[in-house]
């Protein structure tokens, strides 16, 4: 399951373009929530929209960041080395992969901070109210 945000620019055609670069460059979208407006968390910047949506793919754990991190890159996503949060045209977050739990220098999975962010559980909750935390 991945997480979509977007706070600059056209945030609707950022997600939608997201989506339709997902279902080209990594496999079949098998279930979108609806899409929420919230207030940014960490830092002052604009709303996002936000949604969540389950995916099937052949990609190992790692090939599916990697072209995570491309479509952000080709969607103008501009990653700095602050720690600290910032306004973006989009942000992909790997949720889940199937039932793994991955700790490597590349990926954590399941997603280390989605308890703490409500615009990630409620829509998760929305499309997979049966999930269960692998952990």
């Amino acid at each position: 399951m991945l997480s979509l945000g977007s706070n600059l620019g056209k945030r609707e055609e950022n997600l939608q373009r997201a989506l339709d670069l997902i279902f080209q460059q990594i496999g079949n979208i098998t279930k979108v929530s609806s899409v929420y407006e919230t207030p940014a968390l960490g830092f002052e910047g604009d709303a996002f929209l936000n949604c969540v949506i389950g995916i099937r793919t052949a990609h190992s754990a790692n090939k599916l960041m990697e072209d995570i991190l491309s479509i952000e890159k080709t969607l103008g996503r501009k990653r700095t080395k602050s720690p600290n949060y910032e306004s973006r045209t989009i942000d992909i977050d790997l949720l889940f992969f199937e039932d793994k739990v991955i700790h490597s220098d590349f990926i954590t999975v399941p997603h280390p901070r989605i308890q703490e962010r409500k615009f990630v559980l409620v829509p998760l909750q929305e499309i997979e109210p049966e999930f269960t935390h692998p952990e």
